[in-house]
């Protein structure tokens, strides 16, 4: 009864990564009216003063030395320009219709909170938040730095700077991290948005380490955005950056109430497991804000939900997948022969890419469009492997059953033909099956091998009975399958659901987390 109740509760857990505004026609009417308006002249206002923080920027570090840029601002240079550069800060939201910001609660000081956590995260007109916790620290990718003015600002700042396709940058910017907040009030509060990715915050994702790793207290900062209709939310679906900022700056002014939250201090279990430390504080923010705290990520390009070390899309590119091939005129009789004569005969330990045009003809489709979109499902160019389209698309299709599916991968997969797995060709399976990469199967195949060699056989067992990765089969495979031809990207079919900014808590977003 209580995994049933499990079930039921994660089936309507909102989709947290998709965003729409919803508007009456009296509204989109007033909207446009005065849309034409307010946002040319919003907009140049906010640019102007975005213009005049450039030189300021500049002018605050001058002259020093690469050894005196490393240390944090003091004297004149910190007092003189902080309050000009926190002025123009407002100026700039105060241009694009952010009147004015509610403040709930008590900031708490350096040395009480050297970190502020914010959330949720909605988009890059979070920012402001800055302007109502005194220009704090952030942590923003490093290529942010070339670009015009944000660069300057970032300098400004004395931000972390992180890189994400660089390891060592990673841990360079942990260490910074852990000096500066337990620097005993030498360098200012660090401001961190901790989900890493911005969401529609009807639920809060899982929170990165980053802001905990220092295993000092933090005070939790919310967001919210009462104002109807919704339009500061940013996500991975919905509105693009353009569209958010024409309909903000198209309402008459926008509200927000930045909410601060008694610190929290961490327990010594918590300093000791920063992850713990992350996922109390999630609670606690989400039971504040009357929404889930759910273990979705954005992970690469796709979001998805922990199950273990495993990672599953919230939307599988296979659905997507039937459901275009549907809307193409396909049957799913048509579809099904079309697989199972690729799982018949593609050659084991090979890699099948095809172009999109191979898979144009395969399927019978009529235009190449629809294949281009698939393979976009699955790769970031106009190729796909056909393997994974084919497994993940039986899998939630019920094509095949999920022994003889699972057979078939492991046949795939084991690179050397010798019947036995390495967590490389795990890592290949298990990402065909569910339809997209899984980086991080170690605790999987640990699991797989402590139940003797990594046969075809212990796989088998591994996901029907192990308590963790059986849920893939039990819950999510099967779960998945569009045999009512419904599509909306939740698995079991629900949802309560109806794009990011510079900075988060580990490295920066742009629409895609660290």
């Amino acid at each position: 009864m209580m995994m049933k109740m499990k079930m039921k509760r994660s089936a309507h857990t909102p989709h947290p990564f998709t965003h729409e505004v919803n508007v009456t026609a009296a509204q989109r009417i007033q909207g446009i009216i005065l849309g034409v308006v307010l946002f040319p002249v919003r907009i140049t206002l906010a640019t102007l003063f975005f213009l005049l923080m450039w030189p300021i920027a500049r002018l605050r570090l001058a002259g020093l030395s690469e050894a005196e840029r490393a240390e944090p601002v003091r004297g004149w240079r910190r007092w003189l320009f902080h309050h000009i550069m926190l002025f123009l800060s407002r100026a700039v939201f105060f241009s694009v219709g952010f009147l004015w910001i509610r403040v709930k609660g008590r900031q708490a000081g350096l040395k009480e909170a050297p970190v502020l956590v914010v959330a949720p995260h909605s988009g890059f007109l979070d920012m402001l938040v800055v302007c109502a916790t005194g220009l704090p620290m952030v942590v923003s990718r490093s290529e942010n730095c070339r670009l015009p003015v944000i660069g300057a600002l970032l300098e400004f700042n004395q931000s972390v700077l992180v890189s994400r396709k660089d390891p060592e940058s990673r841990k360079k910017c942990v260490s910074q991290i852990c000096e500066r907040v337990t620097s005993d009030g030498r360098w200012p509060q660090m401001l961190m948005f901790p989900e890493g990715t911005t969401t529609n915050g009807q639920a809060l994702i899982k929170f990165k380490p980053g802001a905990f790793l220092a295993g000092v207290p933090v005070q939790p900062v919310l967001l919210h955005y009462p104002g109807e209709p919704d339009t500061v939310r940013w996500t991975w679906k919905g509105l693009t950056w353009l569209g958010t900022l024409w309909h903000t700056t198209s309402q008459i002014y926008t509200s927000v109430t930045v909410e601060f939250l008694p610190v929290y201090t961490p327990s010594q279990e918590e300093k000791q497991n920063p992850d713990l430390y992350a996922e109390n504080v999630q609670k606690l923010m989400a039971k504040a804000l009357r929404v889930p705290a759910t273990d979705y990520v954005m992970e690469g390009r796709f979001p998805v939900k922990k199950l273990g070390n495993l990672s599953l899309p919230l939307e599988p590119p296979a659905q997507e997948t039937l459901k275009l091939l549907r809307e193409h005129g396909l049957t799913d009789a048509h579809v099904e022969t079309v697989m199972n004569d690729v799982l018949d005969s593609c050659p084991s330990g090979q890699s099948t890419t095809v172009t999109a045009d191979h898979l144009t003809t395969l399927l019978g489709l009529k235009d190449r469009r629809t294949a281009v979109k698939i393979c976009s499902l699955y790769s970031k160019d106009d190729t796909v492997d056909l393997r994974q389209v084919c497994l993940s698309v039986s899998a939630v299709s019920g094509f095949r059953s999920l022994e003889s599916l699972i057979h078939t991968a492991f046949t795939w997969y084991d690179t050397d033909q010798d019947g036995l797995l390495s967590a490389g060709d795990l890592s290949g399976l298990m990402g065909a099956l569910v339809g997209v990469p899984q980086y991080e199967v170690a605790e999987m195949y640990t699991a797989l091998t402590t139940r003797g060699r990594p046969t075809e056989a212990s796989l088998q067992d591994l996901l029907k009975t192990h308590p963790v990765y059986g849920k893939v089969l039990s819950e999510y495979l099967h779960s998945s399958r569009l045999a009512d031809g419904n599509h909306n990207g939740i698995p079991n079919g629900k949802t309560n659901g109806n794009n990011n900014g510079i900075y988060n808590g580990h490295g920066a977003s742009s629409r895609t987390s660290d």
